[in-house]
């Protein structure tokens, strides 16, 4: 009994044609590594329409021979405007006409041919509010805005169901899934490269719809109730710790100068004078019952040893 590989080896190699070939077959492509990347583009279509045959020519005689005899009238449905900013998708008995048309003025066979007008302009989407739980699980709502526009009309209409549809439920998709990746700390702070972030993401998948995001930002990032005391507590705390610390760094400055000028008052002997003098002036500007004379400790050190010298019974009284 032959082995299946061996028997399929014996069997002629057959062309499309139903004959034989006697040519050896061909080896099957090598897999390319999985490891390189390549570049998305979208699907490219057919650059030059083409008849399906006699039916098709049938058709079209018959129909421009009714737009033949029903002239004027027929103008109107065959003469379409397009706009500046928009590009017509031409279905000729359902098959795709690949050049688009527009702007201005262009002419259809009403009969056989149907058109879809494609806006290309920028479209701004609100994303709806999007409830996510953050890397360090902390659930915060996060808004934002995607600007997206059709650069490829036949692609968006051919390669897609509904272009516009699927970008905007496509990016409430991708806002949660780079913001879960991130901490709330990150949110907070890295908005740009967040953004950034989806922007590639949202190009990666729209690229093949003929679709381009031109950006993506978040617009707001709320936090519970709970978590904005929280947070502001903590940075209330911050703040006082901050406060204090400026305030121990002062007095510490303060001790060390007033330490460094009683070293020098305490070296000058009318230094101390000139100190009274300026006190007493001071307490005479203000206008207070009490007045207060300095007095040296050293005299009254002298004193109290005058009295102990004189009446010992009441030096315990000083």
């Amino acid at each position: 009994m032959l082995n299946p590989v061996e028997k399929s080896n014996d069997i002629e190699m057959q062309d499309y044609s139903g004959q034989a070939s006697s040519s050896p077959p061909r080896p099957l492509p090598q897999l390319e590594s999985q490891s390189e990347t390549i570049p998305v583009k979208p699907p490219t279509y057919q650059a030059e329409y083409t008849s399906s045959g006699f039916a098709e020519t049938i058709l079209k005689l018959v129909t421009g021979l009714v737009i033949f005899l029903t002239f004027p009238i027929s103008v109107f449905f065959c003469v379409k405007v397009v706009q500046e900013y928009q590009r017509a998708v031409i279905f000729r008995l359902g098959r795709l006409v690949p050049q688009v048309k527009g702007p201005g003025i262009f002419f259809i066979n009403p009969c056989i041919d149907k058109f879809l007008n494609i806006d290309l302009r920028v479209v701004s989407y609100n994303v709806p509010s999007q409830e996510i739980l953050s890397r360090d699980s902390v659930t915060v709502s996060v808004d934002a805005v995607v600007y997206y526009k059709v650069f490829d009309p036949i692609t968006s209409v051919v390669g897609v169901e509904d272009a516009s549809n699927s970008t905007r439920l496509l990016a409430q998709t991708t806002l949660r899934t780079c913001l879960g990746a991130h901490t709330l700390t990150e949110m907070l702070s890295e908005r740009e490269k967040i953004s950034a972030d989806m922007k590639l993401a949202l190009d990666e998948a729209t690229v093949p719809w003929g679709i381009k995001v031109e950006r993506v930002e978040l617009r707001d990032v709320r936090l519970p109730a709970q978590m904005q005391r929280a947070m502001a507590a903590e940075a209330e705390a911050q703040r006082d710790a901050g406060a204090k610390i400026i305030a121990a760094n002062g007095e510490l400055k303060a001790s060390a100068a007033l330490a460094e000028a009683a070293e020098v008052i305490s070296k000058s002997e009318g230094a101390m004078q000139l100190r009274y003098l300026h006190t007493l002036n001071a307490i005479s500007c203000e206008k207070t019952s009490t007045i207060i004379f300095p007095f040296p400790i050293e005299i009254l050190g002298g004193i109290q040893n005058n009295i102990t010298k004189v009446h010992p019974a009441q030096s315990s009284k000083f």
